[in-house]
């Protein structure tokens, strides 16, 4: 199965997204310019629709 993780990762940097802190669990809390944002990200992404789902959140126009 895929790991979209990464990939999810170097998306948010690659648009200016940053990463602010660690949240609970195994997610992470990222702000996005773009949507004026912050969003929630797994780190364990092995879902298309997770990963889709939060490239829409961050306002970013890209699909897995």
């Amino acid at each position: 199965m895929a790991e979209f993780e990464k990939k999810v990762r170097q998306m948010l940097s690659k648009n200016n997204c940053v990463f602010i802190r660690h949240g609970k669990g195994d997610h992470d809390i990222w702000y996005s310019p773009i949507s004026k944002r912050h969003i929630t990200v797994d780190t364990k992404i092995k879902s298309r629709h997770t990963a889709n789902a939060i490239m829409k959140q961050s306002g970013i126009d890209f699909k897995f």
